[in-house]
């Protein structure tokens, strides 16, 4: 049976019913996949996000003055941009999406160990970008 509130225990099921932990060990290798699984998701954030960006960096902001309705929606040349940046986000709202549901097993070690891979990819990955709001600003996903 499914638990509701959150519990304490080396029994359990994330994710999968195959992803099943009965003993220390193997619950131990399940948390620090989650760590890593959580942390993961922020690298990609960070690549996302800069990817979004290199264009804005080259560009002064005092040259051009942004008019989001005269834009083309699909220009040539940045055809192959989107394209990478749509699969970056697809792939990152999955991760974040298989996350949450991870954390819905309610099992305490689980929501720690991602919260703390959220903590440990911020902290390596994206701790650069607190100076610039417009980056901060384009997450997918509360786990950020």
């Amino acid at each position: 049976m499914m638990h509701m509130t959150f519990y304490w225990g080396k029994n359990v099921t994330i994710l999968f019913s195959s992803w099943r932990t009965d003993s220390w060990l193997s619950y131990a290798i399940s948390l620090l996949v989650c760590v890593l699984f959580a942390a993961f998701y922020q690298y990609l954030e960070d690549k996302r996000l800069k990817l979004k960006n290199m264009d804005r960096a080259k560009k002064s902001p005092s040259s051009t003055i942004e008019t989001p309705l005269l834009i083309p929606i699909i220009g040539k040349r940045n055809l192959g941009k989107r394209f990478w940046l749509g699969l970056l986000f697809g792939v990152n709202s999955a991760i974040g999406y298989l996350l949450m549901l991870a954390v819905m097993s309610f099992n305490g070690g689980v929501f720690i160990a991602i919260v703390l891979g959220l903590v440990i990819g911020f902290v390596l990955f994206r701790c650069d970008e607190e100076e610039d709001e417009d980056l901060m600003s384009e997450t997918p996903c509360a786990c950020a």
